[in-house]
């Protein structure tokens, strides 16, 4: 049996028993399983992809826009494209586990990402979208279909989240999608150079919500 943590402790506080349970039993066996390779999934508007090196210059751009990565924890600003080369070649290796999938239009165009990685034996779920191609639902559409397959590979696993307390858009997908808060703290943000309010959000396997018309 794996003994409580002190952080496993501060979870018990915020979550019933029986959800506490839950989430270690499915900490633990995320621990020793991965998802296997990143897959290739289309919904009915967007194909999610593995990335490639070629990305770089689609995502330099993305996250050259302040209004993208004000909302990101550990994306510096300015961004230029050789972090998203330095980003991208542990990625395209495939020696991660994680999953960061690229967030394609039709013409195969990179528009953003949905990444699933583990870190410190937890699988954590982040996200963006270029901001021309904000409030058409392609964020919803694509983190739904990517949790849905994470989550047929790894059914026993909890995937926690969160977002900066003043986007209200991205806590809004996620309350759509079934995740519930678990906690409040503040952290730092490279790109606003500053600490800042932030909502922390978890996902039981059962509590994922199907997007109709996905």
């Amino acid at each position: 049996m794996v003994p409580a943590r002190p952080q496993d402790m501060d979870l018990a506080a915020k979550l019933g028993r029986a959800e506490m349970r839950a989430a270690l039993s499915h900490k633990t066996a995320a621990a020793s399983a991965t998802p296997g390779p990143c897959p290739v999934i289309a919904t009915r508007r967007l194909v999610l992809r593995p990335h490639r090196l070629a990305d770089a210059g689609a995502i330099s751009e993305s996250l050259g826009d302040f209004q993208v990565t004000r909302m990101l924890a550990r994306v510096p600003q300015p961004y230029h494209r050789q972090d998203a080369l330095d980003w991208l070649v542990p990625q395209v290796s495939g020696i991660l586990p994680d999953w960061t999938l690229a967030i394609t239009s039709g013409d195969d165009t990179h528009i953003g990402l949905v990444g699933i990685e583990l870190r410190h034996d937890h699988w954590h779920l982040g996200y963006w979208l270029n901001r021309f191609y904000w409030g058409k639902g392609y964020m919803s559409e694509a983190v739904a279909a990517a949790l849905e397959r994470f989550f047929r590979r790894m059914p026993q696993t909890t995937v926690f989240s969160g977002a900066f307390a003043d986007n209200l858009a991205s806590l809004r997908i996620q309350k759509k999608l079934g995740f519930r808060i678990i906690d409040a703290n503040q952290i730092f943000s490279l790109s606003r150079n500053a600490m800042a309010p932030h909502v922390e959000t978890m996902l039981l396997p059962q509590d994922l919500r199907v997007i109709t018309g996905q």
